[in-house]
Order: structure tokens, then sequence, then C-alpha cells
């Protein structure tokens, strides 16, 4: 059986700050879960899995063709409309970005645009809206 879904578990600090983030900022829904150990979190089609923790990943920046990048990261690609609706949600909140909103690969098949932001516990997402996705495993 083949499966489009992508399981991710992240330490997620305080559960309900972390579920407020995902939900009231980001936009996703809550599902399954255990109180004050894990909820499942509906990562736009994904399962995203954040557990009561008291530790934090690090952080490293990677060199890449746009700068260094926080590294490790994970995110979502999205369709531009809903990209823009959730550029606006962050920052009607007053979040600031780790790296803030920037066309990548600009004029070419594979163009992005693309920003880095940081959940309350640490965790990077990196949100995409691609200019023609059906390219991207071409």
């Amino acid at each position: 059986m083949k499966s489009n879904c992508m399981h991710l578990a992240i330490p997620a600090g305080d559960l309900e700050t972390a579920k407020k983030f995902y939900c009231d900022v980001l936009g996703c829904k809550s599902g399954n879960g255990e109180a004050g150990r894990w909820v499942d979190i509906d990562f736009w089609g994904n399962e995203l899995t954040l557990h009561q923790s008291e530790e934090q990943l690090p952080n490293v920046r990677h060199d890449v063709d746009i700068g260094a990048v926080a590294v490790p990261h994970f995110g979502a690609h999205l369709p531009n409309d809903e990209f823009q609706e959730l550029k606006a949600r962050i920052e009607a909140a007053g979040l600031e970005y780790l790296d803030k909103p920037y066309l990548r690969f600009a004029g070419n098949e594979y163009e992005q645009e693309t920003f880095f932001i940081k959940d309350p516990n640490g965790n990077v997402l990196e949100m995409k809206s691609m200019k023609n996705p059906e390219l991207m495993f071409k």
C-alpha cells in the first residue's frame, strides 16, 4: 500500500503553547493526542506529532545557493494563495521571520517564494510556494 502522508515527531516544548502556534497561527488542525504528552497536527496533509519536551533541537546553518539556511528544518509546499494567507497570519500574530520571505531561483522553472520561521520550541520551518510544483521531481 502506498501512502502520500509523511509522519514527523518533534520535541515541542510546552505542548499547549506549540499547539496554539500550529493551530491558531499556522492554521493547522489538531487530531489524536494524549493530554500533556503529545498531539497530532494535520500539517497540510501530513502527520506532525508534537511531543511535550524540555529539550530543543540545535540549529546550525548550511550554505546553499541563497546563503546559509537553518538545518534541520521541515515545512510544506503550498499553493501561492495559501502561502500568501499564511504570511499574513504570521505577520498579524506579530511573529518574526528567521529568514524573511524571498524569491529563490528567480526567472527559471524552479522559481519559488520561501521563508523560514521558528516554532515556540525553536524547531525551524521552511514554507514554500513553487511556481511549477509539477517539476519538483521531474
